[in-house]
């Protein structure tokens, strides 16, 4: 089901943003990582043949079938906050929305020809009103971006992957484009966030869910500033073993860690662009026909650039340490690597490499 008008405006007073472009509150990453997708080899093949061939028909057939669609007469409230999203982002056609029951927490905005918003029993359960509200708004973003496309060809080749995975060289291209697929993910999830805060426009209801979400419906027992020093503590700490961990654990990810989303949207959230943004000055739609691709890449540069320099990553500052020409870089390994103690043997090296799977977010 799609609506072409708003009757419900915003249950408070909040800011609308006529004819916002995605490119207000798209994360640099998120399009530096787009952009390297669409150049891996053999993906404009995939991509093309998928896109004629994926089964979105039996794809809603499913939902509609098996799920409880969200309307006037069936989750109203949820309903209700779909439409105040899309108002408030001036998405003209409001997206189809199904709550599906499974208890673990998430939500996904999927759809070739036109998005589906589906919500799983589970976040409905955990989140109040307001959280909820930056969950609908977090998936209205995926679907004003054109994300749907890319995480539906994802979710397909995710479970071709499984299938064919007795056949060495297939598996081997199908997890090369999945795994840049899902690097794509993580860095669109923080765009997705950002919309989420234009639509909800309370910082601390997005901390809130974002906790919900990590530790569970015991608000009582958790406090945001202590949430977000994990992730300060996650980027600092440890030597260069941990830095690789850190890879290790993401890559079967699709979300990045919760920790690490709070955090970006909290410094997003008290930067000038985020105020220029709520004063009304943000790119239009009609302007994406003139927007430059090379100012776009710039931009992108400049943001892993100053992540590069910002970090208190050991593996990011090493990068650093190497594009600024620093000398002794054995010497730097050994210490890295030995945990500041001078000698590589020094280091236990018993990290634990297994992988954190745990996605069910949303």
């Amino acid at each position: 089901m799609t609506e072409s008008s708003h009757e419900n405006v915003p249950s408070r007073q909040r800011k609308r943003f006529p004819g916002i472009s995605s490119r207000a509150y798209e994360h640099p990453a998120d399009r530096s990582a787009l952009v390297a997708l669409r150049k891996l080899s053999g993906f404009d093949t995939v991509f093309k043949a998928l896109s004629g061939l994926l089964p979105e028909r039996s794809l809603r057939l499913l939902f509609l079938s098996d799920s409880v669609r969200v309307g006037d007469e069936q989750f109203a409230h949820l309903h209700s906050m779909l439409r105040d999203a899309c108002y408030i982002l001036d998405l003209e056609k409001v997206p189809a929305m199904y709550v599906t029951q499974d208890p673990r927490p998430n939500a996904m905005c999927i759809g070739l020809d036109e998005p589906i918003i589906v919500v799983t029993t589970g976040l409905v359960e955990l989140l109040d009103e307001e959280e909820m509200r930056a969950v609908v708004g977090h998936e209205v973003g995926h679907a004003l971006s054109g994300h749907s496309v890319y995480r539906t060809i994802l979710l397909f080749l995710t479970n071709l992957a499984l299938k064919i995975a007795w056949v060495p060289l297939g598996n081997v291209a199908i997890m090369a484009i999945v795994t840049a697929l899902r690097e794509w993910f993580r860095k669109s999830e923080l765009s997705a966030d950002r919309a989420g805060l234009l639509v909800g426009q309370d910082l601390q209801a997005s901390m809130r869910g974002l906790m919900k979400i990590a530790g569970g419906n015991h608000l009582h027992e958790m406090n945001v500033d202590a949430f977000l020093r994990q992730a300060e503590e996650y980027e600092e700490g440890g030597d260069l073993r941990d830095s690789v961990l850190k890879i290790m654990n993401v890559l079967p990810r699709s979300h990045p860690f919760t920790t690490v989303r709070a955090a970006e949207l909290k410094k997003w959230a008290e930067s000038r662009d985020y105020q220029r943004l709520m004063d009304g000055h943000y790119p239009r739609r009609d302007e994406d026909k003139d927007a430059s691709v090379s100012d776009s890449i710039r931009e992108s540069a400049s943001h892993y650039a100053d992540t590069v320099r910002t970090s208190k990553d050991p593996l990011m500052k090493l990068v650093g340490d190497i594009a600024g020409g620093a000398g002794d870089l054995g010497g730097k390994l050994r210490d890295k690597f030995g945990g500041g103690g001078g000698r590589a043997g020094n280091g236990n090296g018993n990290g634990d490499g297994s992988s954190a799977n745990g996605d069910g977010k949303s």
